[in-house]
């Protein structure tokens, strides 16, 4: 089993990732962190992420179609979305294409924590 977790996190708005990205590392795990959802779906095609943090609305390629892309390429790969869209739709939208779980914003990074590590602990990895 690897020694960290890796993670890819998109977001389009700068603040998120900068914010985002140090915490996920303090806590252990190796992160990735992409504003480009084009960027972030060629890393998604050339390497295998445990986790998968992405927003639902950017301008290019919207949150599903990323969660629709590792589906493609990877079953066990857990897709976290994170939205300040969050309706039952939407939801209900994600979760059927295959989403671990969803997080509205505005959220504490403590909160993204616990569902990464949820999403951890079903792949099989013990909190670190």
């Amino acid at each position: 089993m690897k020694e960290k977790l890796e993670i890819l996190l998109l977001d389009d708005e700068t603040i998120v990732g900068n914010r985002l990205g140090p915490v996920l590392e303090k806590a252990g795990y190796e992160v990735e962190v992409f504003e480009d959802p084009q960027k972030a779906l060629s890393r998604i095609h050339e390497k295998e992420f445990d986790i998968v943090v992405t927003d639902i609305m950017m301008a290019e390629v919207n949150g599903i179609k990323v969660l629709e892309e590792v589906r493609k390429k990877s079953d066990t790969t857990r897709v976290i979305i994170i939205t300040g869209y969050a309706t039952v739709d939407l939801a209900r939208e994600a979760m059927v294409k295959g989403a671990f779980d969803m997080i509205s914003k505005p959220f504490k990074p403590s909160e993204l924590r616990s569902v990464i590590a949820k999403a951890a602990d079903s792949l099989g990895y013990k909190k670190l």
